[in-house]
């Protein structure tokens, strides 16, 4: 086994591309699979040579870690408002859902802390700051998905910790805050970064992500005026005004595919992106209100519009279905022509996009909403602008054949249309309406569950839903918490819930 291991790590290579076809993806997720024991049997203690103690080189999981955590999440396209489905009710597009999984406990977190133990035995500070980052953001989202989840005492089976306790979403948000403190101070340029599939090696864009996951955390709270120790807006200004932050997509926190086995994009040949996916009219209708081209890269012309000869950057051509309609009746769009699926480029370019969970374009909008609301000097518009401008840049890169899409494209004056002209003299409200909108229309397939997160934090954009059926707020905790640590799970549940585990129960994060 320590063998394999071994001509795994000798394999790599140091661009991304190389790197995915020299080595499966699988084989570093069996190296990851071996490490999710925290026993040993008697035979494997029989078995083991003292001379020759077993290890896992932390660039072997630094890679495996990576490559689940950038990976595209569809679900939140439902709920989000941007995608419907047609051969059956969706749960997330009637936001019926129920429970979730806690598998980033045993899938990322696991073997992010082996990674980091790893790289305390070499004497590595960057892959110890890289496991802090990882931390933080398995976390964060873990918490948002949740409320109060296991953190203090999370993933600390070999120390004897198999039922851990649940703490408070302020004690995790401030936890994590901290974590990326000593993450930010960690990281070095000295220390080499093997393994690296997100910035093949380059500590100053670890350093750049790290601190602008800060203020993603930081803005995420907009509800809290503290964190633990941390005041929310003096800790926001004091990051945005002194630390690197990302300056151009080139530093986007993100995933760039290759087309070898297990590492292509994520939704490559997936059956119901071909066959039972479409567009929601929602979604469609922003990009078509403010005719923006960005809309053809997203989404297909409807059948007639196809037959009709129509050119593909006539508005006219897409159009979406209800997403509080019942799929028959949207199904009925598709009999007549008249429903735009997804662009076949989600599911046939093995490549595609790369996949961010953190982007520039977002953080530009992150320091808008901020200037906005006071909390850092400078130009909220300008802010806006340059996120609306990195988001073209960055479809016109990575979109094949981009001309079709944007040719005679003038984003200045787009950026002076009326329905997306940030002014300083319009209401709060106006403000945070248009860059969360814009914000909103950035992240088709990116930033996981970000603009949902978003929608339940700021109301904006206005999702359309069902009479009588509002948006759920968290997730129920997984059966598996029921099964074998329902102490912790009940007393978590009384302290945030009343005990109740209910999808619309509110959690502190939007109290």
């Amino acid at each position: 086994m320590k063998n394999n291991i071994n001509t795994i790590s000798k394999s790599q290579n140091g661009t991304t591309a190389k790197w995915l076809r020299r080595f499966s993806i699988k084989s570093v997720a069996f190296a990851g699979l071996m490490l999710l024991a925290s026993c040993e049997t008697d035979l494997d203690k029989i078995n083991e040579n003292p001379n020759d103690q077993a290890s896992v080189d932390p660039k072997v999981l630094l890679t495996y870690v990576s490559k689940n955590t950038f990976q595209v999440n569809g679900d939140n396209m439902y709920a989000s408002r941007m995608m419907i489905g047609t051969d059956g009710e969706n749960s997330y597009q009637y936001m019926k859902w129920n429970d979730a999984s806690f598998e980033a406990y045993t899938k990322n977190l696991l073997n992010v802390g082996k990674m980091m133990d790893e790289a305390a035995k070499i004497n590595n500070k960057n892959y110890q700051a890289i496991g802090k980052f990882y931390r933080a953001y398995h976390f964060f989202n873990l918490s948002l998905k949740f409320g109060s989840i296991p953190y203090t005492e999370a993933v600390k089976g070999e120390s004897g910790i198999t039922q851990p306790k649940y703490d408070s979403q302020e004690t995790v948000m401030a936890g994590i805050l901290s974590e990326l403190k000593d993450a930010n101070d960690l990281i070095n340029t000295t220390d080499k970064i093997e393994g690296d599939i997100v910035f093949n090696g380059d500590a100053a864009k670890w350093k750049k992500l790290i601190n602008s996951f800060r203020l993603k955390i930081l803005i995420t709270m907009s509800k809290k005026m503290t964190l633990g120790s941390y005041s929310v807006t003096s800790e926001f200004a004091s990051i945005a005004n002194n630390q690197p932050l990302m300056t151009s997509i080139s530093d986007n926190g993100e995933l760039k595919f290759a087309d070898a086995a297990d590492s292509r994009y994520t939704m490559f040949n997936n059956s119901g992106y071909g066959s039972s996916l479409y567009m929601a009219n929602y979604f469609i209708n922003l990009f078509k209100l403010r005719q923006d081209p960005r809309l053809f890269t997203f989404a297909a012309q409807t059948t007639g519009a196809k037959e009709a000869g129509k050119p593909v950057t006539d508005f006219t051509g897409y159009n979406g279905g209800d997403p509080n309609s019942s799929y028959l009746d949207n199904a009925a769009l598709i009999t007549a022509k008249n429903i735009s699926k997804v662009n076949d480029r989600f599911y046939k370019d093995p490549t595609n996009e790369p996949s961010s969970i953190l982007s520039y374009p977002e953080l530009e909008f992150i320091l808008a909403e901020a200037a906005s609301r006071g909390w850092i000097s400078g130009s909220a518009k300008t802010h806006y602008d340059n996120a609306i401008k990195a988001s073209f840049s960055f479809y016109q890169t990575y979109v094949k054949n981009p001309g079709q899409y944007f040719s005679g494209f003038d984003v200045n004056q787009y950026l002076a249309s009326p329905l997306v002209v940030y002014s300083d003299s319009d209401l709060l409200e106006k403000r945070l309406e248009k860059i969360m909108t814009q914000k909103y229309m950035t992240m088709f397939h990116q930033s996981q569950w970000t603009s949902y997160y978003d929608y339940l934090r700021t109301g904006y954009p206005q999702y359309p839903l069902k009479d009588g059926v509002s948006a759920p707020f968290r997730f129920r905790y997984p059966q598996a918490e029921y099964n074998y640590n329902s102490s912790n799970l009940k007393a978590a549940l009384a302290a945030q819930y009343g005990g109740n585990d209910d999808i619309r129960s509110k959690p502190w994060w939007l109290q």
